[in-house]
């Protein structure tokens, strides 16, 4: 979960043009030898789970249909228009951050990465899987 974790905030990160700090990467490599390994995964966050829609740079938007475990990992469906549906594909949520790809009905796929800021809202970058150069940035305006 933290591979997936830094790997989601250095790309967005990359993406917004910021930087990246190292300390949560050194925090992790930093070895804690009368620590006991911890048995369970920390729950999520926060949860996402429920009906709620995403809004595009790029003028889309995506009405979302999520299910979220008590791991953090997402499953679901997405629609835009009456046309356009997709699979909720590869999320999670870990700690204020949030990741997923919709696999659409018209063969494409969107990564999503995000953060839910100190107002409970959603927001990030996405970008077509295979064409990173097709980019918007999201948000919600449904607070978790």
């Amino acid at each position: 979960m933290r591979v997936r974790l830094v790997t989601a905030v250095v790309a967005l990160s990359v993406a917004l043009g910021g930087t990246v700090l190292a300390a949560p990467a050194a925090q992790a490599a930093v070895h804690h030898p009368s620590v006991a390994p911890a048995t369970k995964a920390a729950a999520p966050g926060f949860n996402v789970g429920g009906i709620w829609t995403l809004y595009q740079s790029n003028s889309w938007n995506a009405t979302l249909s999520v299910t979220q475990d008590a791991q953090g990992n997402l499953t679901g469906i997405a629609r835009t228009g009456s046309a356009s549906t997709g699979t909720i594909e590869q999320g999670f949520v870990d700690g204020s951050y949030i990741s997923f790809v919709i696999a659409w009905n018209n063969g494409t796929k969107g990564r999503y990465i995000g953060s839910r800021g100190a107002d409970g809202r959603l927001s990030g970058v996405t970008s077509q899987v295979g064409n990173s150069a097709n980019q918007a940035t999201w948000y919600t305006t449904w607070s978790f």
